[in-house]
């Protein structure tokens, strides 16, 4: 990516800016009355439920200061769980405890809390720390992500997740975000998780990015990217395809995670997707939405699915380092 060095040369790769983003895709095919279905975690999780889309299991919500003093009756008998603000946004927020011993919480870097600091975590949630434009807001307890040991050793403390842009119900491009020291356990691409660039069609690895640098390996477990593969890959597809019919939002993120029991699940949904994809798989999107946009209305998922497997795959560029 070092030689993409003018606006000509992004162009020429079909990288799409915030502007062209915001007024061409965003503002032409996202209704704004329906962002609160996707700003909102509680109403993404709910109408999910309504369209049969797995999400992680709801724990409960704490709505009220008064309901922060119950959160311990709320979390009892889990021995794990994630505590989010419903109107948070990258990754702010989000507490995840992996297990419980005795009266402390213990977070995947192994830092303990007692329960006077998840109240005041969820106090922090409910007077809008976290939220968009900093508007009081509901604390959301979720189930723990039990998420697949295959894909252990490409991620540090964090579960890692997939984001896939859908545009008009076709995916058109995805990642899987993977989280490292640096990242604090967390999926952020700005905070240091490594971006992995991923094939539509077979859902492998092509490309990883850290710092906007390329990467071949996780910085912090050594383990290389090449041989990076989500399992279940159509049926992830399909997922995130469906998320068009659910929102009726023309251009949006779809953010994912594979738990190793039920599979591919919904984590949450976004009307404004970053642009930082681009880079994780060395290719702009302009091309692909401009195909898409060719495409009639009214094909199903699958569907849509199959013909993004077919127009939209790429070779890796990381197989030709592992050869060398």
């Amino acid at each position: 990516m070092r030689e993409w060095t003018t606006p000509g040369k992004l162009r020429a790769k079909g990288i799409i800016g915030m502007n062209r983003r915001n007024i061409r895709y965003i503002g032409r095919y996202n209704n704004r009355r329906l962002y609160p279905l996707v700003d909102d975690k509680l109403q993404t999780k709910l109408l999910a439920e309504r369209f049969g889309i797995t999400t992680p299991a709801l724990i409960g919500t704490v709505t009220t200061q008064f309901g922060v003093k119950h959160i311990g009756e709320l979390l009892a008998g889990h021995n794990g769980f994630v505590i989010k603000p419903a109107k948070g946004s990258g990754g702010k927020g989000i507490l995840v405890i992996e297990r419980v011993e005795g009266d402390e919480f213990i977070k995947p870097s192994g830092a303990r809390m007692r329960l006077a600091d998840i109240e005041r975590h969820v106090s922090n949630i409910l007077s809008g720390l976290y939220s968009l434009g900093g508007a009081p807001d509901v604390a959301l307890a979720e189930a723990l992500i039990n998420f697949d040991e295959s894909l252990s050793e490409y991620t540090y403390e964090g579960v890692p997740d997939i984001r896939v842009i859908v545009f008009r119900g076709y995916p058109v491009m995805a990642m899987m975000r993977l989280s490292t020291a640096a990242s604090d356990g967390k999926a952020n691409l700005h905070q240091g998780a490594v971006g992995v660039g991923l094939d539509i069609a077979t859902g492998t690895a092509i490309r990883g990015v850290q710092f906007d640098r390329t990467r071949h390996d996780h910085p912090d477990t050594g383990h290389e990217l090449a041989s990076l593969a989500i399992p279940d890959w159509p049926t992830l597809l399909l997922l995130a395809a469906g998320c068009y019919e659910m929102t009726g939002l023309g251009y949006l993120g779809t953010d994912m995670v594979l738990d190793r029991d039920q599979g591919p699940m919904l984590l949450e949904l976004n009307a404004r997707p970053g642009l930082a994809i681009q880079m994780a798989n060395g290719e702009g999107l302009r091309r692909r939405l401009d195909l898409v946009e060719k495409q009639p209305e009214g094909l199903s998922p699958e569907a849509r699915v199959a013909f993004a497997r077919e127009h939209f795959a790429r070779r890796s560029e990381l197989e030709a380092v592992a050869e060398a």
